[in-house]
């Protein structure tokens, strides 16, 4: 099929056995509630558009706790109203799905493609000691791929998921193929979701913990144990052309994308560069690059954000490699000549395009 960034997710979510979706329209993932607002009713189920992005993501914890596969969408600003109930969800433990399709800038910024996010994503966002996987597609398969993994990450590990796109791959058309739908009745019983009392024991759900024999201590260090769990366990990347490169990009994303065909440009002048994509940002694939680096003189991290991302590479490589950092604002997508112009300069190390990173 040919479809849009956003429609690819909807579609993939449906077939993945998300029966509910709330939300609340804000470009540039627009596309995303429209297809679902007729795509849930063919399948039977629930879509809603909230009065708010705070009550949508509270109508998704209350899905979630009932035992639906439940997913929301939003970009950036909007993301940030709904961290609040993501960080009630984690201290919950509930499984779902958050799409966050970035736009430009701080405060309401504008609606250009961006991947400023990322300290967002990554870090929680809202308050106390939680984490949401965060999965960074990088193109149309991919959003298909990774929609599919994020429910089941959700579900195994009852923790919300975050997949971060950009306003870029929710508009881009591309060819996508879709798996089978899944069969609802083949997914993992949950034994712990709010679905009526009568015959079992109570159960019960909630985040405020507030005992004086360490109840909060406890639920806080089992949250962790889930966490090192998670970072042992889901690490993914990918790498092109890293076996002798003098050179590795890491990007992720969008600006992977650019940074492949720039790297592809630069073969013609015999400069071997390597590609090292994140598609977990958190955890992030820290040990793998690391590795890396020790083979590496030379790392060269692009972002569409003026560096986020390059503060999780630091702390990979250190100083085993030296470390070229170049980063655009929202709303300028560089195009892969430009991208190529700052990896020759980063295997000169003469500064011209972009900066060296002194750890």
């Amino acid at each position: 099929m040919l479809m849009n960034g956003s429609q690819t997710v909807g579609e993939a979510a449906v077939r993945a056995g998300c029966r509910y979706y709330f939300g609340y329209p804000i470009t540039p993932q627009n596309e995303l509630p429209e297809y679902l607002s007729a795509r849930m009713l063919d399948v039977g189920g629930t879509f809603i558009q909230g009065e708010s992005e705070v009550a949508s993501i509270n109508m998704v914890l209350g899905a979630s706790v009932a035992g639906g596969r439940a997913m929301t969408s939003s970009s950036s600003p909007g993301i940030s109203l709904k961290q609040e109930g993501i960080s009630y969800m984690a201290g919950m433990e509930l499984p779902a799905v958050i799409i966050n399709m970035m736009r430009g800038g701080p405060g309401l910024g504008n609606i250009a493609p961006s991947a400023a996010d990322y300290f967002q994503a990554t870090r929680g966002g809202g308050h106390g000691d939680y984490r949401t996987p965060v999965l960074a597609p990088a193109g149309g398969q991919e959003l298909v791929d990774l929609t599919f993994a994020a429910f089941d990450l959700a579900d195994k590990y009852r923790n919300p998921v975050m997949i971060l796109g950009d306003g870029l791959m929710g508009q881009v058309m591309e060819p996508v193929i879709f798996p089978d739908f899944i069969e609802l009745a083949d997914l993992p019983k949950k034994d712990w979701i709010l679905d009526g009392c009568k015959g079992r024991e109570p159960r019960a759900i909630y985040s405020m913990l507030l005992g004086q024999q360490g109840e909060l201590y406890k639920h806080n260090l089992h949250l962790q144990e889930k966490y090192d769990r998670i970072t042992a366990e889901e690490l993914r990347w990918e790498t092109k052309g890293t076996e002798d490169a003098e050179v590795v990009v890491v990007a992720y994303g969008t600006a992977a994308r650019i940074a492949e065909s720039a790297i592809e440009e630069l073969e013609a002048e015999g400069i071997r560069a390597g590609l090292f994509r994140p598609i977990t940002l958190w955890p992030f694939p820290l040990p793998p690059l690391r590795e890396l680096s020790k083979k590496v003189p030379r790392i060269a991290v692009f972002e569409l954000s003026m560096g986020q991302m390059v503060e999780d590479v630091i702390l990979s490589v250190g100083e085993r490699a030296e470390i070229y950092f170049h980063g655009l604002p929202g709303g300028i997508i560089p195009t892969p000549a430009q991208v190529a112009g700052f990896i020759r300069s980063a295997v000169k190390g003469d500064g011209t395009v972009g900066r060296r990173i002194d750890v």
